[in-house]
């Protein structure tokens, strides 16, 4: 198992401090906040301990309210607000600093057969037909901005093939919509929570650059404030997140500083596996980002 993936593992697999209540670790990667996806896939696991077993998270609904510290543990409070007889409803806090950084409400049910439709998988080409990662890097770095090379010369645990480089090295103005193929970078435990807690952390990769793409501007730009302010997800059918997904995503509005994406995620078959929806703030301003909303 790669080093990225089992620092993410770690990372996921919360300590018990007391009944409802779980601490988390942040990787020492250098970032000034935590990352979005990171608070999203611990707090969908300290939810998912407490739930009765038969049941599987089908939605989850956060708000990031300020950014992590991660040079400091994160306290993840549960509240076990319903149990019923198909379904169970969580709401979970995350605590640093003496403050709410995020909460989330998460849905669980036990798992049955009913009415199925899906809507198709876009026509577009296979992971395989794309340039790895790493020959990406090797290819297109030297053109990128310094900080699109830093982003990408991490070692990370969920490799990403966009099926279209154009967003990351020039400042054009394009259609408000990306694929892009994720999956994890080594093989995952069968558990599948591990993989809902994965694909979770994953989900908030490249979904607010979305909104930026008919803008000419990356998350990345100096004059950029960029953030999630929300993040949503619904689970429909089984996957695994070690193999191939599709993250098809589109940007239907930007407006007040904020820009709205939806994305839709599918097997290589073409499975409609999970859906996910984010507003972030996205203000422009002289003299550069801050951490602050």
């Amino acid at each position: 198992m790669t080093n990225a993936v089992s620092q993410l593992l770690d990372i996921l697999d919360l300590e018990p401090l007391e009944q409802n209540l779980y601490r988390g670790q942040s990787p020492k990667s250098g970032w000034q906040r935590v990352f979005g996806g990171q608070v999203i896939g611990q707090a969908l696991m300290a939810a998912s301990r407490t739930v009765p077993n038969g049941r599987q998270v089908h939605s989850l609904h956060g708000y990031f309210m300020r950014p992590g510290d991660p040079s400091i543990p994160i306290i993840y409070e549960v509240e076990r607000i319903r149990d019923g007889a198909s379904f169970a409803t969580r709401r979970v806090v995350a605590v640093q600093h003496g403050k709410a950084i995020f909460s989330m409400s998460a849905s669980y049910q036990v798992m049955e057969e009913g009415l199925s439709h899906q809507i198709d998988m876009p026509d577009v080409p296979m992971p395989e037909d794309l340039v790895p990662e790493e020959e990406l890097k090797a290819k297109f770095m030297e053109y990128a901005p310094e900080a699109v090379k830093r982003y990408w010369q991490r070692k990370r645990p969920v490799e990403l093939r966009p099926v279209d480089f154009t967003h990351f090295v020039s400042r054009k103005k394009l259609p408000p919509y990306q694929h892009v193929w994720i999956r994890a970078t080594d093989a995952l435990p069968d558990d599948p929570l591990i993989h809902q807690c994965i694909l979770a952390y994953a989900s908030d990769m490249t979904l607010l650059d979305t909104s930026l793409f008919n803008h000419g501007r990356q998350v990345f730009n100096p004059d950029l404030q960029a953030a999630s302010l929300d993040h949503s997800m619904w689970f429909h059918r089984p996957f695994r997140a070690d193999e191939w997904l599709l993250y098809t995503q589109d940007s239907p509005s930007a407006s007040g500083a904020r820009g709205f994406t939806r994305g839709s995620i599918y097997t290589r078959e073409g499975v409609l596996v999970a859906s996910a929806a984010q507003e972030g703030l996205i203000r422009v301003r002289e003299g550069g980002a801050t951490d602050k909303p």
